[in-house]
């Protein structure tokens, strides 16, 4: 077997460590290709494989199996997400691996004897994890459109493993966190320390044995090797040890979909994005649709009239998205073309008041109007193939448990489910019935990987992490460079908001909203609260004069990067 060159990885890494990776200009260039990760590693990786001869999705494959490695927030095996991808004939489609219920859930599977919600359960017990489906996404998106030996994708992540890297002060913070967590968040309180039960300290070389194991399996058998055989033994008996559902059977039955990709239009170009199970796309495309018909060129960007016409949009998209989305394999007449048309955008933009906020009312579905922790990453090669790639594990480290045998930690998706039918809360909690619990459902998701092209070529590829606020993240962050034809850099960093519908909050960061704006939302009705930070966005947009790709990384990812070639 051909392995990673590792030497020259963990060299590259040790320079960027110590001199804190501060590029001369905020983007990347590169006329034959790019990555653009959570990961500065993985972005290596990707790009290696490239200059090897791979396509975007054989990069993608390796940069996604380095991230399980470096960035284990949320770059995953036990896990699960989207595909978008555009051929160099312009051609798209996606792939949904999104987690699914075991087969012995419910509709009642967190609720108490009375109904209600047990709360906490949906995220943070063993039963909060859901059937994972990266393995099976990526290989099958390997099978139909990769171009390289499938062992030769995953062997750099099994080396970055066995061999280790360096801890980086990010990885650090979170090990000092985890270090405090009792014996119930089994694989997490050990998750960062030695063979001397010592936290690795930062710069000092991270080897995790076990993981290395478990990819090694599915770089020699596949989509089998993490289904069926040992890791699946090992997934059910750690399963039932701790009280969870999942058992061999769901691993084996577990499927990939290939699914046609949702299609808007914003004046010249054309928006590609994934469709339920993820409510990303619908969003992304109906506000899309709402602020083409809104007069910007004379509404100044970040004023109070712009955040509030994109608070407007926000709210309107997502109490649609919590009235009708779920899984289109369970709700066969979910009403796509309706909720992306031109004609809708012009119903819902006709209502929206300019001087005041509307009200956010949970019994108001359709009438009113008429989650953290995720990555993405986004690739093209020189034959102008590009991904768009998002896939999480819910929270920050998911559940915080996962055997010791298999190095790798699960996912909290169940509480993606709509936990109580009929319960709407101002507090956020949705209880609509496309998006209920059910044997083999996927949960709904807020991820929102995108591709974006012109003239039949992929213009901008974007995706952030952030769970519900992707959407939001996305939508501003497209309308910075469709709309204000802002550098990729600059689309990211821009100052970005937040609303879900639910509950009638307007996030902003705090850092980049003025006060007499803010002064002025508030008077107008908007409930305002600041955060430091929304999104980690990774983008890459096409330079056509100068004929090259341009990569960003969001500045709030703490080893990201852009790479090129």
């Amino acid at each position: 077997m051909k392995t990673f060159n590792f030497q020259i990885l963990q060299t590259l890494f040790l320079v960027t460590f110590f001199f804190n990776h501060i590029p001369l200009d905020a983007q990347t260039y590169g006329k034959n290709g790019m990555v653009v990760s959570d990961n500065i590693l993985a972005s290596e990786v990707g790009i290696d494989i490239l200059i090897k001869g791979g396509n975007a999705i054989d990069a993608s494959i390796a940069t996604a199996f380095a991230l399980a490695v470096t960035h284990p927030e949320a770059g995953n095996i036990g896990g699960g997400g989207f595909i978008v991808l555009m051929k160099s004939d312009g051609e798209v489609t996606t792939f949904d691996f999104r987690e699914k219920a075991p087969l012995k859930a419910n509709p009642d599977l967190f609720q108490d004897a009375d109904g209600n919600l047990i709360e906490g359960s949906n995220h943070e017990t063993i039963k909060a994890v859901g059937v994972p489906g990266t393995v099976a996404g990526l290989y099958l998106a390997h099978q139909k459109y990769g171009s390289l030996p499938w062992a030769e994708l995953v062997q750099p992540a099994v080396d970055l493993a066995e061999k280790g890297f360096p801890m980086t002060w990010g990885l650090y913070q979170v090990a000092m966190r985890m270090s405090e967590l009792d014996d119930s968040y089994d694989i997490m309180k050990n998750y960062f320390r030695n063979e001397k039960g010592e936290i690795i300290q930062p710069g000092e070389i991270w080897t995790q044995t076990a993981l290395s194991n478990t990819l090694s399996l599915i770089r020699d058998h596949g989509h089998n090797g993490f289904y069926k055989g040992p890791v699946a033994e090992e997934i059910e008996a750690y399963m039932k040890a701790k009280g969870g559902i999942i058992t061999k059977e769901d691993l084996a039955k577990y499927t990939v979909i290939e699914r046609k990709p949702l299609k808007g239009t914003y004046k010249d170009f054309e928006i590609y994005s994934m469709p339920p199970p993820s409510s990303g796309g619908v969003a992304l495309i109906e506000m899309m649709n709402l602020m083409e018909l809104a007069d910007l060129k004379n509404i100044e960007f970040n004023s109070t009239p712009y955040v509030h016409l994109v608070a407007e949009a926000m709210k309107r998209a997502f109490a649609d998205r919590a009235e009708h989305l779920g899984d289109p394999d369970f709700n066969p007449d979910l009403p796509l073309d309706r909720l992306t048309s031109k004609a809708f955008a012009k119903r819902r933009f006709d209502n929206i008041d300019m001087t005041k906020a509307s009200l956010s009312d949970s019994s108001l579905y359709g009438q009113l109007y008429d989650g953290s922790s995720t990555t993405h990453f986004s690739v093209v090669d020189k034959e102008g193939n590009a991904v768009s790639l998002t896939y999480t594990l819910e929270h920050s480290y998911g559940v915080k448990m996962g055997s010791s045998k298999l190095g790798f930690i699960f996912n909290n998706e169940m509480g993606d489910f709509n936990p109580v039918a009929g319960v709407t809360n101002s507090r956020g909690q949705i209880g609509s019935n496309p998006n209920l619990i059910a044997p083999e459902k996927r949960m709904l998701s807020s991820m929102t990987p995108t591709i974006v092209a012109k003239y039949g070529k992929p213009y901008l590829i974007i995706g952030s992490p952030g769970g519900r606020t992707i959407i939001n993240t996305v939508f501003q962050t497209v309308l910075n460079v469709l709309e204000y034809d802002m550098r990729i850099d600059k689309a990211i960093e821009a100052m970005k908001v937040h609303h879900q519908w639910l509950p009638d909050m307007l996030v902003y960061e705090r850092h980049l909203l003025s006060p007499d704006t803010r002064d002025a939302l508030e008077q107008m009705g908007h409930q305002l609260r600041g955060v430091n930070n929304l999104g980690v966005l990774m983008g890459i947009t096409y330079d056509p004069k100068l004929k090259v790709y341009v990569g960003a990384a969001d500045s709030a990812s703490k080893d990201g990067g852009a790479v090129g070639y």
